[in-house]
């Protein structure tokens, strides 16, 4: 739901009902992820997907039927073969989607209002609904902000909201969207209640160091992916905004003070791109000691040794410096810094996803990876 919070928000402020079908859990070969949405308003209009296509027609209608009858489902689509007409997966994933309708006089409205407002703005926030239990527990939401502060419940045992905040709380930490099992008194004990928690999260960082014409194509193209894009250089002359028009910031300093002071996480992405040892050897040294999710430098492979044995020799360990994916960038025989800038964003989306960067026909690896850790943490896909 909240990977289309500016949409449904603009539909909050213009007082329109609305369903929303949310991806909860998925097997197989699904094409999205869980936490994609579809929602319809009153009127019709469909905004987001919650399948690539394959069952967005039957979705499309369970959520006209719940603005109807107001009732929160719990719906599996699967393959099937037995009607070629029938709604299933055609690539033999299943799907489970959690349809509910957000309507004036329904008790979550505000309190998906705050999540979604919050979501819109780029502000941290994670929301859980219930997918599967009881129906006097569905159609309500819980909100969690970063300070531990939340709104709304699901108005049964005492202890049940408490728990879940605690553990939306931790959802919203790690960034991630997924289902948790709880029993209905907020522990393990009764009957078993499945939660749909989804997280907003700010946009990770991409930081390129080097200002020069490869970045440029380098901007767009985390700009395009979802990242927060930063260019730093210490040269003025080149770290312009006329330059880098594209870019979130543009920092004129010293690559390696710039990176002790400036705030990355485990999703922040690191590319290196002045191969000039006075600017990359400190960077570095700092870079591989820091937790983010990826630290690439370009340059040839002579460059390449050539930076390692300096690397040592200032101090870092094999262990550091096996996190340094140089040359940077995936073999695509790239030649102009859009094909370079392609051939770095893929190697990040295949670290950060858990691929192998092999092409898939003829391979027998999965499509689709499982949840990785690394992935879980960046709320970009």
């Amino acid at each position: 739901m909240l990977d289309i919070a500016e949409e449904l928000h603009r539909w909050v402020e213009r007082g329109r009902d609305f369903a929303v079908a949310t991806v909860v859990a998925v097997g197989g070969s699904a094409p999205r992820m869980p936490g994609a949405a579809l929602a319809v308003d009153a009127e019709g209009t469909a905004i987001g997907s919650v399948s690539g296509g394959c069952v967005e027609g039957a979705v499309y209608e369970l959520c006209r039927q719940a603005l109807e009858d107001g009732e929160t489902v719990l719906e599996r689509f699967g393959y099937s073969d037995d009607d070629a007409f029938a709604s299933g997966l055609t690539c033999g994933g299943v799907i489970d989607i959690l349809i509910m309708p957000v309507r004036a006089a329904d008790p979550a409205r505000p309190v998906l209002a705050g999540v979604l407002a919050a979501a819109a703005l780029g502000e941290a926030a994670a929301v859980a609904r219930i997918a599967d239990g009881p129906a006097e527990l569905t159609g309500r939401a819980l909100v969690v902000r970063p300070d531990g502060s939340h709104q709304g419940g699901f108005g049964a045992h005492p202890e049940l909201d408490s728990t879940v905040a605690a553990e939306t709380r931790a959802f919203l930490d790690a960034g991630r969207t997924g289902t948790l099992e709880i029993g209905e008194q907020g522990s393990r004990c009764g009957a078993p209640l499945t939660l749909l928690i989804e997280s907003s999260v700010p946009p990770p960082r991409m930081i390129v160091f080097g200002a020069i014409d490869f970045a440029a194509a380098l901007v767009r193209a985390g700009a395009f992916l979802g990242y927060r894009v930063t260019v730093c250089d210490a040269r003025p002359v080149f770290a312009t905004r006329a330059r880098f028009p594209e870019a979130d910031e543009v920092v004129v300093e010293w690559p390696h003070r710039y990176l002790a002071r400036t705030e990355v996480d485990s999703r922040t992405v690191l590319c290196v791109l002045t191969h000039d040892a006075k600017f990359d050897i400190p960077l570095l040294r700092l870079a591989l000691r820091l937790p983010v999710a990826y630290v690439g430098a370009m340059g040839s492979r002579r460059t390449h040794l050539d930076r390692n044995e300096r690397l040592r020799a200032d101090g870092a360990t094999e262990l550091e410096l096996a996190r340094l994916r140089s040359p940077i960038g995936l073999d695509l025989g790239a030649r102009t810094p859009e094909e370079t800038a392609l051939s770095i964003v893929a190697e990040v989306v295949a670290a950060r996803g858990g691929g192998t960067g092999v092409p898939l026909a003829g391979a027998h690896t999965p499509i689709h990876h499982e949840d990785t850790p690394a992935r879980r943490i960046g709320s970009v896909a």
